[in-house]
C-alpha cells in the first residue's frame, strides 16, 4: 500500500521488524518511527481517497551501518545520531525488564526458549562497532556511563540467566525503580558466605536423603516426593530467617501434597519417629472412622533462627482440593495478627505453596488474589511459593492453561513474579530474600515459581512415562538438585568432599535410628498435640454433657444497647428514609415497640461485644443487608463517611467489624473459617446474600467446616448465616440447601437452626459464644419474616433462659387434636395464619428450631400431652426429596412411632428446588397449605 509497501524496497529488515511491531504494540516502537508510521498510514489512507499518491515522507535516519547515507546520516551531525543511539538503548534497557524473563534460564529441563527481536541489538540497528560505543546508563543501577555491549551483557545477567523477573506491569514508578535497582545493582545474584552456602547444603542432603530413605524402606507407599524440587527445603529455611531478621514471629504455611512430609520432617522438625510411626499404621483401632492420610497433617513448631530468635511456624492441614487451603491459611494469618493487634501486619506472615498446575486451574487462587488488599481481608501480603513441576497429573502446561505462564493470574494485582530455576539453588535464595524485601516494604503480595520437575510422577504408583515417555527421558538423566550443587561449592572450596559425605552419612544414620525405635518397643510413645492456650477452655466432641447457657440479659441493659444503635455522632447526616428505622429502633429502647429480627442481631452482637467478645461478620453487602434490614454501617449523605452504632455500645467493648465481602463465596467463607480457628473467643460469621449462594462454597463446607474436627481434630465456632424461604423468587433464590448440611451432619459436628423468632434467633447467637462447646453453627435466616408483624419478640423475651431447640404449641390446649403439624422456619407463620382463618383449634403447631443435633428429648416433651394414635405430619415448603424431610424419615427415631403415625406434607420431588413463576409458587403453597390442615386439596 504506497509508501507502506514502499519501505520493505530499502531491503532493511530492522525496519521491517519495526513495523510488524507498530502493528501489533504500537507504543513499542522508538517515538520518531512510531511518528513515522502514522504519517504513512494518514498519507495512505489520504490517497486511497483521492486515488493519488501523495508527497513521499522519508524515514527516521539510521546510524551506522544501517543508514545509507553513512556513519551520521546525511544532516543533524553527530549530536543528532548520539540522541538516536541513546533513545534505541532506553528501549534495548526497556525491553529486558519487560520481556527478558522469557528467555531466562529458568528450566532445569533446557527447554529451548524463544526467540525475541526486540532483546537482539540488530533489532535497533546496531552493527558490532556500534556495541563498543558508550551510552548513557542512568537509567539502570551502577555505573552510569557504559558500552552498549557492557549494557547487554548486565542485563542479560540480571534478566535472563536463572532468574526471570515480570514486573513491568505495577504501574507505581517507584515499585519498579525499588526492583530494579535491588536486581540490577547486584545483577539479580546473591553473595552467599561459605557457611551460607553449607546450610543451603545440608538443606539439600537432608532432603534427598529422606526421600530416598523414606521410598526404600515403604515401597510403594504414596509420599508425593520432592525429588526433582528438592531447593525447596533450603528456600523455606532462607524465608524463615528471613521472617525472623524482619521481626515476624509467627508463619501460617499452607501447601498441597508434593513435598509435605519432607517439609514436615526438615523445615517443621516433626521427627522421624513421629513420619515413620504414621507409616507403620500398626494400630487400627487409632482412627476408627476419623483421622487423615499424612500428607494431609498439619503440624506446629518454633523455628530457631541463626540468631536464636523464635520464629512459631503452623502448617495447615489440607484436604486433596489443592488450592481450597489458601484462604483457610491466609484467615489464620489475619486472626492471629488481629489477636496481637499487629495492626501494621508486621508480625505475622502468611505463606502459601502451590503447585503450577493448580495455581494456574483453580478459581480460588483468583479469589485469595482479588481479596489480597481489601481492608477486612489484608495480611500485609503474602508469599506465594510455587512448585513449578511443569505438569499436572498427566496434564501438559499447553492442555492445562491458555496462559504463557501458571502464574499470569498474579498479573491482576501491583505484585511482582520471580521465575527461578529450582537447579539453582543460590538463584532461589536470591529471589526468595528480594521477595521477602518486596513483601515487608510494599506489604503486597509476591510471588516465587521455583521450575523443577517431578521424578516419580504424581506419586509413587503412578508410571508416568505412560503419557510422557519424552520428558522422563530427559528426567531420568538429570542428578540430584544436591549433587550438582555440591559438585559447584567444591569448585569453589566451600566444603571438601569428605565432609560432604560425612554429612550424608550422618542424615542417613538418622533416620535408621529413628525407623528401628519406631519398629521396635523402645519408642511407644505418640506424641499428644497440647492445645493452644487460647482454646484450652473449648471443647468438641460430642454434646452431650454440655450445660446449656444462660444467654438472657438485663432487660435494662438490653434497652441501653438498643439505644445505642439508633443514636447517631453529631453532625452526622443520615439518609431520609433510615431515619425511620432509627425511630423505631429508639421505640424499642424505651419499651414502646417489640424488637424485629434486625434488632435482636444487633442486640446480640452488641451485648456480646459489650462482655468482650469479638464481632466479625462479613458477606455480600453484609453491612446494609441483602433485604436492607441490618443497616449495620450508616453513611453520611453529604460527606460519606462511615458510622458503625456497635462499634460504640462501651468504652472498652471488643472489636466489631462488619463488612461487605468481594462477590466471593468459596474464598470469603475460607477465609472466615480460617480466622474461627484461631478466634475461638468471638463471634465469627458469613453470611451468604442468598442461601443457595453457599452452592459455590460447597468445597469448603464438605472438606473442612463439616469434617475438619473428624479428620485432624480442629474445632470451629463459625457461624453461616443463609436467607431461606419460598417466597416465589425463583429456584435461585428459595433454598440454602438444608438438606445438604443435614446428610453432612454426623457424630454432632455442625448445628443446624432455622429460629422463627427474633428472641430466639438472640439467644442462638449468644449461646454459640458463650457455651464452651465449639462447633460450626448454620442458621437458615428470614427474608420476608424480617418484617412480618407477628415475628417480633418482648424485651422481657431477651431476659432470661436460652435458645429452645423446639417450640411446642401454647396458642391452644386441645385434648383430641385432629393432627399435629410439625415444622420449621417461615411455614409455620403461614400455618398459623391458615388455622386463624379457618378457625381450628384442633391443630397444634410444633416448632422445629434445631435440625441437628436433634431434639429427640424436646421434642418427646413437645409431643408427650397427645393421645396415642394421633397422626403426626411434617410440613415443608421444600420438595418431598429436599429440605429435611429425608433426615427426619432416617431419624425419626425417639420413640414416637409407636405412639403417633408419621408422614410428610411437601411439594412434589423436583430436580430444582423451586419454580421459577410467582403464581406457580402461589397455587403449590396454597395446596401445601390446605393438604397440611386437613382439607382437600383442588385438584390439578
Amino acid at each position: 500500500m504506497g509508501q507502506l509497501d514502499a519501505i520493505n524496497s530499502a531491503n532493511l529488515p530492522f525496519v521491517e521488524d519495526l513495523l510488524k511491531r507498530y502493528i501489533r504494540e504500537p507504543e513499542s516502537v522508538p517515538a520518531e518511527w512510531r511518528r513515522y508510521f502514522d504519517a504513512l498510514r494518514q498519507e495512505d489512507a489520504e490517497a486511497i481517497s483521492q486515488r493519488t499518491l501523495g508527497p513521499r515522507i522519508s524515514p527516521p535516519r539510521l546510524f551506522g551501518n544501517g543508514h545509507p547515507d553513512g556513519e551520521h546520516g546525511a544532516a543533524g551531525g553527530v549530536e543528532d545520531d548520539v540522541a538516536i543511539r541513546q533513545e534505541r538503548v532506553d528501549q534495548l534497557i526497556r525491553n529486558y525488564r519487560v520481556r527478558g524473563h522469557m528467555i531466562a534460564e529458568v528450566d532445569p529441563l533446557g527447554t529451548p526458549p524463544p526467540k525475541l527481536p526486540e532483546l537482539d541489538p540488530a533489532f535497533y540497528g546496531f552493527s558490532e562497532d556500534d556495541l563498543d560505543r558508550e551510552v548513557s546508563t542512568t537509567s539502570m543501577a551502577g555505573a552510569k556511563r557504559r558500552t552498549v555491549r557492557e549494557v547487554l551483557a548486565s542485563l542479560q545477567r540480571t534478566y535472563c540467566r536463572s532468574i526471570g523477573a515480570q514486573f513491568m506491569h505495577i504501574d507505581d514508578l517507584s515499585v519498579r525503580q525499588w526492583l530494579q535497582q535491588r536486581m540490577e545493582s547486584t545483577e539479580n545474584r546473591i553473595r552467599l558466605s561459605r557457611d551460607e552456602q553449607i546450610r543451603i547444603l545440608t538443606c539439600l542432603t537432608d532432603a534427598v536423603i529422606f526421600e530416598q530413605f523414606v521410598q526404600k524402606k515403604y515401597v510403594g507407599a504414596k509420599t508425593f516426593s520432592l525429588e526433582g524440587a528438592e531447593s525447596l527445603i533450603p528456600l523455606l529455611d532462607l524465608a524463615i530467617e528471613k521472617a525472623g531478621s524482619q521481626g515476624i514471629v509467627d508463619i501460617v504455611l499452607g501447601m498441597a501434597h508434593r513435598g509435605r512430609l519432607n517439609v514436615l520432617a526438615n523445615v517443621m522438625g516433626k521427627t522421624p519417629h513421629e513420619i515413620f510411626r504414621e507409616f507403620e499404621d500398626a494400630d487400627p483401632t487409632v482412627s476408627l472412622g476419623g483421622g487423615d492420610v499424612k500428607y494431609h497433617l498439619g503440624y506446629s513448631a518454633d523455628f530457631r533462627t541463626l540468631a536464636d530468635t523464635p520464629v512459631h511456624v503452623s502448617l495447615c492441614f489440607n484436604p486433596s482440593h489443592l488450592e481450597f487451603v489458601n484462604p483457610v491459611a491466609v484467615g489464620r494469618t489475619r486472626a492471629r495478627q488481629d489477636r496481637m493487634a499487629d495492626a501494621s501486619r508486621s508480625r505475622v506472615m502468611n505463606l502459601l505453596i502451590h503447585g503450577d498446575a493448580s495455581f494456574a486451574g483453580e478459581g480460588i487462587v483468583q479469589e485469595c488474589l482479588n481479596m489480597s488488599e481489601l481492608a477486612p481481608y489484608e495480611v500485609g501480603g503474602t508469599l506465594h511459593v510455587i512448585l513449578n513441576n511443569q505438569l499436572g497429573f498427566t496434564t501438559a502446561p499447553r492442555e492445562g492453561r491458555s496462559s504463557t505462564y501458571c502464574t499470569d493470574v498474579c498479573k491482576m494485582l501491583q505484585i511482582p513474579i520471580f521465575h527461578v530455576n529450582g537447579e539453582d539453588p543460590e538463584a532461589v535464595a536470591q529471589a526468595i530474600s528480594l521477595a521477602m524485601e518486596f513483601r515487608q516494604t510494599f506489604q503486597r503480595d509476591v510471588v516465587v515459581d521455583m521450575y523443577g520437575y517431578r521424578r516419580h510422577g504424581h506419586n509413587e504408583a503412578d508410571e508416568p512415562s505412560f503419557t510422557q515417555p519424552t520428558l522422563y527421558q530427559r528426567i531420568r538423566q538429570r542428578p540430584s538438585v544436591r549433587d550438582a550443587y555440591l559438585e559447584r561449592i567444591l569448585d569453589l572450596g566451600s566444603i571438601s568432599r569428605e565432609e560432604a559425605d560425612r554429612l550424608a552419612e550422618q542424615r542417613q544414620e538418622r533416620l535408621e535410628e529413628a525407623l528401628t525405635a519406631v519398629r521396635s518397643e523402645e519408642e511407644s510413645r505418640r506424641r499428644r498435640e497440647t492445645p493452644d492456650e487460647i482454646w484450652a477452655q473449648y471443647r468438641g466432641g460430642s454434646e452431650e454433657g454440655v450445660p446449656e447457657a444462660e444467654t438472657g440479659i438485663d432487660p435494662d441493659r438490653a434497652r441501653a444497647i438498643i439505644g445505642s444503635s439508633a443514636r447517631l455522632p453529631e453532625g452526622f447526616h443520615l439518609h431520609r428514609k433510615l431515619e425511620r428505622l432509627l425511630r423505631n429502633r429508639q421505640q424499642m429502647a424505651d419499651g414502646e415497640r417489640d424488637i424485629d429480627w434486625a434488632t435482636a442481631e444487633a442486640l446480640a452482637m452488641g451485648s456480646l461485644a459489650e462482655e468482650g467478645y469479638r464481632i466479625r461478620l462479613t458477606g455480600q453487602d453484609t453491612a446494609r443487608g441483602t433485604f436492607s434490614h441490618r443497616h449495620a454501617v450508616l453513611h453520611d449523605v453529604e460527606t460519606g463517611r462511615e458510622h458503625v452504632p456497635l462499634k460504640h455500645v462501651a468504652e472498652n467493648q471488643a472489636p466489631v467489624e462488619i463488612a461487605n465481602s468481594p462477590l466471593s463465596e468459596a474464598g470469603v467463607l475460607g477465609f472466615e473459617y480460617g480466622y474461627s480457628l484461631d478466634w475461638p473467643d468471638g463471634l465469627i460469621g458469613w453470611e451468604a446474600q442468598f442461601g443457595d449462594f453457599v452452592n459455590a462454597a460447597q468445597v469448603i463446607i464438605d472438606q473442612f467446616i463439616t469434617s475438619a474436627e473428624d479428620k485432624w481434630r480442629r474445632f470451629s465456632g463459625l457461624v453461616l448465616l443463609l436467607p431461606h424461604g419460598f417466597e416465589g423468587q425463583g429456584p435461585e433464590h428459595a433454598s440454602a440447601r438444608m438438606e445438604r448440611f443435614l446428610t453432612l451432619a454426623a457424630e454432632h459436628n455442625i448445628q443446624l437452626a432455622n429460629p422463627t423468632t427474633p428472641a430466639q434467633y438472640f439467644h442462638l447467637l449468644r449461646r454459640q459464644v458463650i457455651r464452651p462447646w465449639r462447633k460450626p453453627l448454620v442458621v437458615l435466616t428470614p427474608k420476608s419474616l424480617l418484617r412480618h408483624p407477628r415475628v417480633i419478640s418482648p424485651v422481657d423475651a431477651f431476659a432470661s433462659g436460652t435458645f429452645r431447640r423446639v417450640l411446642p404449641e401454647t396458642q391452644i390446649a386441645p385434648e383430641s387434636p385432629e393432627r399435629v403439624l410439625l415444622c420449621t422456619g417461615k411455614i409455620y407463620y403461614e400455618l398459623l395464619r391458615r388455622r386463624e382463618e379457618l378457625g381450628r383449634d384442633d391443630l397444634p403447631i410444633v416448632r422445629i428450631e434445631q435440625l441437628y443435633p436433634f431434639p429427640d428429648q424436646q421434642l418427646a416433651d413437645a409431643l408427650a400431652g397427645y393421645p396415642d394414635g394421633t397422626p403426626v405430619r411434617w410440613v415443608q415448603e421444600e420438595p418431598r426429596n429436599m429440605g429435611a424431610w429425608p433426615f427426619l424419615r432416617r431419624h425419626y427415631c425417639i420413640g414416637l412411632w409407636d405412639r403417633f403415625p408419621f408422614d410428610g406434607i411437601t411439594r412434589l420431588e423436583s430436580a430444582s428446588p423451586a419454580t421459577g413463576s410467582h403464581a406457580s409458587h402461589e397455587y403449590e403453597q396454597e395446596r401445601l397449605l390446605t393438604e397440611a390442615v386437613g382439607e382437600r386439596p383442588a385438584s390439578a
